[in-house]
């Protein structure tokens, strides 16, 4: 299948191949058709396989075959993070290069008056943060009674990070007949089912990856950490190594990623800190330093997990392994993005198997373990989790302990034959004879 398959706009097939799109992925192939007639979807798809452009194209060519002259937004995309929302934007820009079609980005971090500046000019697509968002209709600044298609982004991290009354109560200020389509890394769960059923008309459901699955072109391995400081030199080991063009290091933490940051530049390591507290001109920046090569390494906690888009990532680092399985797969599909090949390294200690052990058991899957020679751990996996397993005890606490008593005084009452009332017990004298 191509691209030329969907029957697309010359100037949309035009911005496609200068993009370097060859062929449609197997998200894009399900998804666009679905679109392109006019139903409602809900997708779900690992991430790094072009969700993005499989829901802007279909929306580009509705535009163009619906030419009208904008006052206010026909199209809103809506994502759950400003990195996210600046990703939509620039393959709407991407793509749509060929196309008149003015579009809007609403996110926090930007002073409220300049973006209501732009909500005065014509706009056919709005990309925002529903936060932001929800503050410029409480302020009438924006009218979202005109729109023809909403599209929800990344609906899973949206109800995880609390938005989804947001998201509904933007949608009660739209006139309801709009065509929707809900993406998501997974479909998983009751959660984003539950969210469809509020938002999505007899939806086609697209499922091409399991919410198990990462993309393919991504090399998985672990390295086994004896501490801190082993696992340390086995990070600056990996980064310094001359296939390590650029890498992304995530840490659980906000602390740990800034006394990571610090211990890298100490050893001479390019590295820069993001994290959720940095204004958005300063994460910005951090991002654009980090794509155009001034900074090799970005040491991150997962608010950089989604959203960043950039091509020439060649390691991502689990310097912290994280505590579920679905953000393991969105950490690491920062790289191997548009078919090239990416590496996913792991640092795990002893006290991260647990968690190791669950990200193994939603992939279905167990990572390899290999050694940097000179740099061998001083155990093994096996041997940790047969310990582990062997002093795994439940801790009895006060509350437990009294229920336990409770339980053991009942049934040791239910063991105390009953007597008879018919026959009562009768005192007798013996004689001592």
């Amino acid at each position: 299948m191509t691209f030329e398959d969907f029957d697309l706009d010359p100037a949309l097939l035009t911005a496609i191949h200068k993009q370097g799109y060859n062929k449609p992925t197997p998200i894009q192939a399900q998804a666009i058709p679905v679109m392109l007639e006019r139903q409602d979807i809900l997708a779900g798809a690992a991430t790094g396989t072009g969700k993005t452009a499989a829901f802007v194209l279909p929306v580009l060519q509705y535009l163009l075959d619906e030419p009208k002259r904008p006052s206010n937004p026909r199209v809103l995309m809506l994502a759950p993070t400003r990195e996210l929302a600046f990703q939509i934007h620039k393959v709407v820009k991407q793509l749509g290069h060929n196309c008149n079609f003015p579009s809007v980005i609403l996110t926090g971090g930007f002073k409220q008056g300049e973006q209501m500046n732009r909500l005065n000019e014509p706009c056919d697509i709005l990309v925002a943060t529903p936060g932001r968002l929800l503050k410029m209709i409480e302020e009438d600044a924006v009218d979202l009674t005109y729109l023809e298609i909403v599209i929800i982004d990344e609906a899973d991290r949206m109800l995880d990070m609390g938005q989804g009354p947001d998201v509904l109560a933007l949608l009660e200020a739209t006139p309801g007949n709009f065509q929707a389509g809900l993406f998501s890394a997974t479909l998983a769960g009751t959660g984003v089912a539950r969210f469809a059923e509020e938002i999505l008309d007899n939806p086609i459901v697209v499922q091409v990856d399991a919410p198990n699955q990462k993309s393919e072109q991504i090399q998985q391995v672990v390295y086994l950490a004896d501490d801190k400081a082993h696992k340390q030199a086995l990070l600056e080991n990996i980064l310094k190594d001359p296939t390590c063009q650029s890498a992304i290091v995530f840490c659980n933490k906000k602390e740990r990623a800034v006394e990571l940051t610090d211990w890298l530049q100490s050893r001479n390591v390019s590295a820069q800190v993001l994290h959720g507290d940095f204004i958005q001109a300063v994460r910005m920046d951090k991002m654009n330093k980090f794509k155009n090569g001034k900074i090799k390494v970005l040491v991150a906690s997962d608010v950089a997990a989604r959203g960043l888009d950039m091509l020439q990532i060649t390691h991502v680092i689990n310097y912290d392994i994280p505590f579920r399985g679905d953000i393991y797969i969105h950490r690491i599909g920062r790289t191997g993005r548009a078919q090239q090949v990416g590496i996913a390294v792991n640092l795990v200690e002893r006290h991260d198997l647990v968690n190791l052990e669950r990200i193994e058991y939603h992939l279905k899957l167990k990572l390899p373990v290999e050694k940097i020679a000179g740099l061998e751990p001083h155990f093994k996996m096996t041997d940790t989790i047969k310990k582990v397993q062997k002093k795994k005890k439940v801790k009895v606490t006060p509350r437990m302990a009294a229920a336990k008593k409770a339980a053991d005084l009942k049934a040791a009452k239910k063991r105390i034959p009953k007597v008879r009332q018919e026959q009562p017990i009768i005192e007798e004298d013996w004689d001592d004879e």
